[in-house]
């Protein structure tokens, strides 16, 4: 009975022991976290709760008062729906292009190294300097009119057309992103099977049915990678926006990211723009939790 009861004391010590030391490797990583991560969001979240100026050391709690002018401000519901027509096409383009891409750089050609170097420029580009000299290229008098004049064709004003501007900054940002998406979609394919690719050849299957049934349904997972990394880049896009068209013409181009710069930075309602950002991040996690399920129920069939 007194070795049993010994045993047991000293377990409950040991355990006591490894708790304590848990919580002192714990520790630093829990107060960078809380001052860092937790503190700032719940701080937004208040403010978000408020009518504040920026400045001011007085925050009106004013509830759920800028939810509520959120749904009922038409400025909000146009901006809403240029960012989800831009990230539609920047989703969509990022799947496509990435994809081409990695099935180019994957093919046997010489130099290959060189291209994938080549193609991944634009990411590491700065954003600022790229949507300039977009810009430049884009001007009535700038490089895509030049080009078109020689066939004599007149181009119009690029980014002074609601729907040629949103155009252009959705292929801006793709063209931004595409060496990542490429890198990313050639790194699944080299991580495929070769058996599977050998038993559809011996079975008969052509280049094309090879394609359909085996690397398209493969790589499932990393375009669901892809989609979501370019979903929320584009409800996050701010400097390509405001560098390129500066959210017009007509708000033409005014993203989420925009609108809320505008309202906290430029006419100092801290509140309300808090509230639009916690609203971008509502849909962000909705529309990625819908395509995880989606996702997830085909891999189940």
């Amino acid at each position: 009975m007194k070795k049993r009861h010994f045993l047991k004391s000293a377990h409950r010590h040991y355990q006591k022991d490894q708790v304590i030391c848990a919580a002192v490797f714990l520790l630093p990583a829990v107060l960078i976290i809380g001052g860092f991560v937790l503190y700032p969001v719940l701080s937004a979240v208040y403010i978000s709760l408020t009518s504040w100026d920026g400045f001011s050391p007085e925050k009106k709690f004013i509830g759920l008062g800028n939810y509520a002018r959120l749904f009922q401000d038409p400025e909000f519901f146009n901006s809403l729906m240029v960012t989800i027509i831009y990230a539609a096409g920047v989703c969509v383009l990022s799947v496509l292009t990435g994809l081409l891409l990695a099935l180019l750089l994957d093919a046997p050609i010489r130099g290959r190294s060189i291209y994938r170097s080549i193609y991944f420029l634009p990411v590491v580009t700065s954003s600022v300097a790229a949507a300039i000299v977009w810009k430049y290229m884009l001007d009535p008098s700038g490089f895509v009119n030049s080009v078109l004049m020689k066939f004599n064709i007149h181009g119009p004003d690029w980014l002074q057309n609601r729907w040629l501007a949103l155009i252009a900054l959705i292929l801006l940002t793709v063209w931004k992103n595409i060496g990542f998406n490429a890198i990313l979609y050639l790194t699944a394919l080299q991580a495929l099977p070769k058996s599977v690719y050998e038993a559809a050849a011996l079975d008969g299957a052509t280049g094309w049915q090879k394609l359909w049934k085996i690397t398209f349904p493969l790589l499932s997972p990393m375009t669901f990678f892809v989609v979501v990394q370019a979903l929320v880049t584009s409800f996050q896009s701010f400097d390509l926006a405001y560098m390129l068209t500066g959210g017009g013409p007509r708000g033409g181009t005014e993203v989420l990211g925009m609108m809320m710069y505008r309202d906290a930075f430029k006419l100092g309602d801290f509140g309300y723009g808090t509230a639009i950002a916690f609203i971008t991040l509502a849909l962000v996690l909705g529309v990625t939790m819908i395509q995880w399920k989606v996702s997830g129920a085909q891999g189940e069939e």
